[in-house]
This record gives structure tokens, sequence and C-alpha cells, in this order.
């Protein structure tokens, strides 16, 4: 099994085996713990471009596996309630189910990602995913397929909970934004292709072919999958530890990486990915980004029934090109995470000039993404609504529409981050299980909802509900700073959240936090997020690196909401953006 794992790591351009590597002088750091020196070349930061490059790649393929599968059997919904005779809106639960599983996973994947590393996870999980996609392909009733979808979507969830981290292992503050830029895009173009292409397959084959390409996109990946190696840095150091004990160096018997020094156990992990969540739900800033972002996340996956409803069945076209529209939102999401991409470069530029912010520089994003959203949507609604529109009107409306998407997630995930610091990723977590959910729920009653109103009056409801909510952005940009100093949990340079909250592990938390590499890496992971638009269309893990991990860290996220870190950190954190620029 090892060789062929070293014949499998080959293509990372990997030019050492790391258990040949010895180090006379293990960096130890300010706690005694083992760390990463400067330079170390098993710190994942530190590996060749071309390698981390190559992770990115696979990883975001894992990813665009996971949203293509979303949404790409409504496109042949068609095909699977003739031959299993059930109603549209009861086929539709192909997809709800999926999402469903979307609500599940991440809570579990996440903390297993952090005590078992990030490759084993992906290994197990995403080799189940492709195992219970061949009993969707060949699913003989309607059960079946719905048991498939549900246990593929939960399989999926993983590489969507863990992508986002590995590109956090390996890139630095100032190279991220690139990884992540190129992150965003993919996965958008997953679940807006998946429809397209099955539309197509149905028109020439039958529903199963859709999932046959499922397989095989599915298949390829499994085998690039195989060759990434572990890039958690708490994981390699407890790897390097084990190294050093094994070859005895003088003064260095007994050297131990933090997470070994700590009594972190598993179920410590889970409880607090599985408590903390629902605790920070009830937070005023918490709540409202909830119900928002599940609105646009119920939008998004009621696109996938309201673009045939304004192109099959109002206009005649075939599943085929009736789907060819959604190929407009890709272009949308390639605006949006360009304008985030720029957004971010400038504030770089601010910070490294000393200016230092707060959690609501985030906002003016999510302000634009809030005015656009409304606008485009009534725009998309009524262009749609007639067929004397020429095509290209709604299809123009769809562009800018996914442009508002991709603008208000992102900017509201990056305000989740940078206003609940060590807490962002339960703060995440509760918001990735209510959008997931009203994305489930979205393609049970659009049909409905579209019969009884009409595209005009059904795309103005939501129009309505948009701009309703359309303030909010501007409320907390201007009362965001009071309400996070009233918040148990955001922490402020007034305050810290109360101790009482912090569920389990401390110490252990502790212990991670000496690590200077990883300190670095948290305190500006708020504006990597900038560039991630990852949350589009999988978002349960979209700025959610691990749990554990970011659970434990007082993140500055690059001038956002700073708090004071030991000085060595911030020694390190100044030579390592030097180094990369």
């Amino acid at each position: 099994m090892d060789r062929l794992k070293r014949v499998l790591s080959r293509p990372n351009a990997k030019p050492y085996r790391t258990k040949h590597i010895i180090d006379d002088q293990p960096y130890i750091n300010e706690n005694g713990h083992l760390d990463f020196g400067p330079g170390d070349i098993e710190n994942p930061k530190n590996w060749s471009k071309p390698r981390r490059w190559y992770i990115t790649v696979v990883s975001v393929l894992l990813v665009v596996n996971a949203t293509f599968a979303s949404s790409s059997p409504s496109g042949c919904l068609t095909g699977i309630e003739e031959e299993f005779h059930v109603s549209a809106e009861v086929s539709a639960l192909v997809i709800s189910v999926f999402l469903l599983g979307y609500c599940f996973g991440p809570l579990f994947w996440a903390p297993l990602s952090e005590f078992f590393g990030r490759r084993w996870i992906f290994y197990i999980s995403f080799t189940l995913y492709l195992a219970f996609n061949f009993l969707c392909a060949f699913a003989n009733n309607f059960a079946a397929l719905l048991v498939g979808r549900f246990i593929t979507g939960t399989m999926a969830s993983s590489p969507l909970s863990n992508a986002p981290g590995v590109l956090a292992d390996i890139w630095g503050p100032v190279e991220r934004g690139n990884a992540m830029a190129l992150f965003s895009m993919m996965t958008f173009a997953g679940p807006a292709l998946g429809p397209v292409i099955s539309g197509f397959l149905e028109l020439k084959k039958d529903w199963r072919w859709n999932f046959y390409v499922i397989l095989w996109l599915a298949g390829i990946t499994e085998l690039l999958m195989f060759t990434i190696p572990e890039t958690l840095p708490s994981k390699l150091l407890v790897n390097k530890a084990r190294r050093i004990r094994a070859l005895k160096i003088p003064g260095y018997e007994n050297v131990k990486a933090p997470v070994e020094d700590s009594d972190r156990t598993l179920w410590q992990i889970f409880k607090v990915a599985l408590v903390r969540p629902w605790q920070l739900l009830v937070d005023p800033i918490s709540f409202a980004v909830a119900v928002y972002l599940s609105v646009v996340y119920a939008l998004l996956y009621m696109l996938f029934t309201i673009y045939p409803i304004i192109f099959q069945e109002k206009r005649g076209w075939n599943s085929g090109v009736g789907e060819l529209p959604l190929v407009g939102t890709i272009i949308g999401a390639i605006i949006g995470g360009t304008a985030i991409f720029i957004v971010s470069h400038r504030d770089r530029k601010k910070l490294e000039a000393g200016h230092v912010g707060v959690a609501e520089d985030r906002l003016p994003v999510a302000m634009a993404g809030g005015i656009i959203f409304p606008i485009t949507m009534f725009w998309f609604a009524w262009s749609g609504n007639y067929n004397s529109i020429h095509w290209i009107v709604p299809t123009l409306a769809g562009i800018f529409l996914s442009t508002s998407i991709l603008l208000i997630f992102v900017a509201y995930l990056n305000y989740l981050t940078d206003t609940y610091l060590m807490y962002a990723a339960s703060a995440v977590a509760a918001n990735t299980v209510c959008r997931s959910a009203a994305g489930a729920a979205a393609p049970l009653f659009t049909t409905y909802m579209f019969d009884a109103l009409g595209v005009g009056g059904g795309g103005s409801l939501i129009g309505g509900i948009a701009v309703c909510l359309a303030p909010i952005p501007f409320l907390f940009y201007k009362y965001g700073g009071a309400i996070r100093e009233r918040s148990k949990f955001a922490p402020t340079p007034t305050k810290k959240p109360s101790n009482e909250q912090d569920v389990g592990n401390e110490k252990a938390l502790e212990a991670d936090q000496s690590s200077p590499d990883r300190t670095t890496e948290n305190r500006t992971s708020a504006s990597s997020h900038s560039s991630s638009a990852s949350s589009i269309a999988s978002m349960p893990d979209a700025p959610r690196e691990d749990t554990y991990h970011q659970e434990g860290y007082i993140e500055e996220g690059m001038g956002y909401g700073r708090v004071a870190l030991p000085s060595d950190t911030r020694e390190h954190d100044a030579g390592q953006l030097a180094s990369e620029k």
C-alpha cells in the first residue's frame, strides 16, 4: 500500500520522500512544541508552486463533482417521472434529498478531517460517493433512487467542507487570492452546466445517462484524488514528531507536536461542531444573515425550475436548448468573482498601508449585491413572462442576477468570519444548515408557486422579499459595531466573548494557537475568503476552514477585528508577507 501511494503521488512534483528527511535541529516554538521552521520543506506553504497548483486543481475538481451532481438531474426529471410514474413535484425530491445531505454532512466531515486529516476523509467519502452513484444510475424503483441521492449528497458535502481548508493549508495570505478566485468560478460552473448536459442527454438517451456522466466524471476524479497528499499542518507536525522521536536525536527524544500535548478527543471536537452552531444561530447578526442567505440560496435552486418554465414551457424549446441560458449564470459568476478579486486587492493595499479595518468594511459588497438582486429579479421575471420579448433579455438578467447572488454570499460569509473570529466555523455551519434546508425545499414548491402566480408574479414575490431584505447590510454597516459589543460570541477590541460559551477543548486550542504558521494562516483567512464564491453553489463550507483550528483561533482577518497576538507571530507574519511579495 505504501508503494502504491508513492507511485500515485509522483504527479505532485514531490522532490523527496518525507520519511527520508532528517533534521538534526528541529524547530521548537516558545511553548516547547515542534513547529515548522522558516523555509521548512514539510510546510505545505513551502511546497513548489506546480505541486500546490496541482493540489488546488484536484480539490476544485472534487467540488465540481459535488455541485454538478446537485443540479444535473433537474434537466431530466421528465424521464424520471415517466419511468417511475411519479408527479413533477415528487420527482423534484431527487434534487431536494441531495441538498439535505448538504445539511448534515459538513457537521461531521469537518470534525473528522481535523482528527484524522483531510486526505483520508477525501478518500473514504468520495469513494462512497462514487459507489452510491451506481445505486442512482441502476435504481429499479424511485425509493432506491432517493436513498442513493441522499447518501451521495452527504458524501459530496465532504469536499465542499474541506476543500477550502486545503487551499488555506497550502497557500499563503498573499497568494491565496488567485487560488480562491479559480475555486469560486469553477464551483458556480458545476450546477449551471449540470442541467444543460442532462437536458441534451435526455433528448438522445434517457435519464440514466445523466448518472453515467456523473460516474465517469467521478471515476476520473477518483484517480486524481489518490495523488494528493495530506495538507493539514497539525497532522503533518504529528507525523514529523513521530519520525524525530524514532530517530532519537539527542535532546529531542520526547518532542511533541502541539496537538499531541493536548487532551482533545474526537468527542470534544464533535461537541463543538454540533452544539455551538445552534447557540450562535440566535445571535442577531448570525440570525439575520442566515435568513438573507437562505432566501438567496433557495432562489439559486429555484432557477433550475424557473429556467425550464420560461424557455421550455412558454417558448417551446426542447430540454437541451432550453437549459442553455443557464450558461449565462456562469458568465455572471465570472463577473462577480472578478469584482470580488478587485475589491480584495484594493483592501489588501489599504491594509499594507496601515489601515485597520472593522468587520463592517465587508458590507459594501453586500450592499451592492442587495441592490442589484431585486432589480435583476424583477427584470428576469417580467422579461421572461412574455414570449414577445427576445430570449436574450431574460438571459442577460440571469447573468447579473447570478452576479448579485455571488456578491451577497461572499460578502456575508466574510462578515460572519470577521464578526465571530474564533467562532466563525460554528457561525458558518449554522448558516450552512439553514440555507441548505431552504435550497432543499425550493424545488418542491417552485412549480406550484409559478403555476399559481405566473412567471411575472412569482418572480415579483421573490423580488419583493429581496427589497425587504436589502436594508440589512446598510443597517449592519451603521449599527453592526454596537450589535457586536452586545453579542456573547463576537469579540471586539473592548471585550472578549464570554468564557462560559466556550465549548470544550480549551487546552488543545491554546496549544494549537502556539503555532506561528497556523496563527498567521487564520489571521489572514478572512481576506482569502473574499475571493471565494464557493458559497454560491456549494456553500456548506466555503469560508469554513476546519472546525477545530478555526474554533481555536482569535484571527485578525487581515486587519478586521484586530485582537492582540504575541509579538513573535507578528514578526513571523511580516516575514511571510515580505517573502511572498
